[in-house]
């Protein structure tokens, strides 16, 4: 054990100073978010603009994250995530000084834009320090180390209201958490050179950075079941390509049910007569098989490939979502929660190594720029469309995420045909799978 421990660590010590400042962040995130809707209720915020104050920071990345993504492409990365880490630090707790629901919606916004600037730098940088083998594992062990933070996060932030006497302390843990990441990542994250950029592509595949999403996507679908003559391209050239595209679909559905959940959960397991512990177990249950399993799922797809964990994944967390509002008991709600968390244990890896994949050379925290937004995009359409939902029936939210995530992983099927099949097998992208993702 001693010696595999130290050849882990071996392996590991690049990005180990990384992960564990994803851990922390997301401990700050755990910590203070059984609050945040009732602190700014107390605060000044009425009922109706509630839900503008907690979504200007998710509106604020979707604009942030593409533009700093670029930007952390020709910058240092390191630089940029100290700095975004610092300015969210003084973010998350300003709130303590002010009251009101337009300062909360500028200070979420500039949280939501240090986020913007952090997560793209940071997934780049990741994807960056690993060979295309470890991609799985190391996307395993990033998914790992948020859902540690997360579980750990509400433990920490009670204790620290307890220990003091006001709620209103998370706050400052949440802010401690940025700042001890900000150190963490200035003084044991080395800063990286940029891949070079420039790999070939076919004639058929012109350049161009600026197109819009949409046209990318009309562009694939013209081009669905056009042969690509080129040969040995090692990875596509093109930013939006055929596999980006499939990884921004499918992430949008990754991220439905995050919006549906953090609206509706809560409400239906209280509807179904769960005490507040009880949905605390519920998110426990479905972090748990997160926290130990994505290691070693990424290690599957690193391995054995990922389209099935891919697809095996999505469509089990789509079904346990059609499936929650069919089971009258919350045990057995709380049970499947395990399954879920089980299999997006399974998707994450090869979502992110798919990810890696369509990157093209010196262009990774650019993709991730978008690959972010486009989560961020199904959260906030979730979130919206759930409380209209909620308002028919308390269940349809949950089948209408079922149902749409099925619908997106069929398309990104659809789009990425066996292009994605043999993107996803073991280790590097080959050249054939390349040189077609481009067109």
């Amino acid at each position: 054990m001693p010696s595999r421990l130290s050849a882990w660590l071996a392996r590991w010590s690049p990005v180990l100073p990384l992960l564990v400042a994803e851990g922390v962040i997301a401990l700050g995130f755990g910590a203070i978010l059984p609050i945040l809707s009732v602190y700014y209720r107390e605060h000044g915020v009425d009922l109706p603009m509630l839900g503008v104050v907690v979504a200007a920071w998710p509106a604020a990345r979707l604009v942030g994250e593409p533009l700093f993504g670029r930007l952390a492409d020709r910058a240092s990365r390191k630089a940029m995530m100290v700095a975004a880490l610092l300015v969210s630090a003084v973010a998350v707790t300003l709130p303590l000084a002010v009251s009101g629901t337009v300062p909360f919606i500028v200070l979420r916004a500039i949280g939501g834009l240090g986020a913007a600037a952090y997560d793209p730098a940071a997934r780049g940088y990741l994807m960056d320090a690993n060979p295309p083998e470890r991609q799985g594992e190391t996307f395993g062990l990033y998914s790992a180390a948020q859902m540690g933070g997360f579980m750990i996060g509400p433990a920490v932030g009670g204790a620290a209201a307890a220990i003091t006497g006001e709620p209103s302390v998370v706050f400052w843990v949440f802010g401690l958490a940025y700042a001890v990441s900000a150190l963490v990542v200035a003084f044991r994250v080395a800063d990286r050179p940029h891949p070079a950029a420039g790999a070939p592509v076919s004639t058929a595949a012109p350049e161009g950075e600026a197109e819009a999403v949409l046209e990318a996507v009309g562009e694939v679908m013209a081009a669905a079941s056009a042969e690509d003559d080129a040969e040995h391209a090692p990875k596509p050239a093109r930013l939006l390509n055929r596999l980006l595209v499939v990884a921004l679909v499918a992430n949008v559905g990754a991220y439905l049910a995050g919006g549906t959940y953090e609206v509706i959960w809560s409400v239906y397991m209280t509807s179904l007569g769960a005490s507040f512990a009880l949905i605390g177990v519920s998110f426990f249950t479905f972090s748990l098989p997160v926290l130990l399993l994505s290691p070693f799922t990424g290690r599957f797809v690193d391995r054995q490939g990922g389209f099935f964990a891919l697809v095996i994944g999505s469509i089990g967390v789509a079904g346990c979502g059609i499936a929650y509002p069919m089971i009258p008991s919350v045990y057995w709600m709380i049970g499947l929660g395990l399954v879920e968390g089980t299999a997006a244990a399974l998707s994450s890896p090869a979502l992110y190594t798919l990810v890696a994949r369509a990157a093209p050379p010196g262009r990774s925290s650019t993709a991730q720029g978008l690959f972010g937004a486009a989560g961020t995009s199904g959260t906030i359409v979730a979130s919206i469309a759930t409380g209209f939902l909620a308002s028919i029936d308390l269940r349809l939210p949950f089948v209408a995420m079922g149902v749409t995530t099925l619908v997106l992983l069929a398309v990104g099927l659809a789009l990425g045909g066996r292009v994605l099949w043999t993107a996803l097998q073991p280790h590097a992208l080959p050249g054939v799978a390349a040189n077609e993702a481009a067109s």
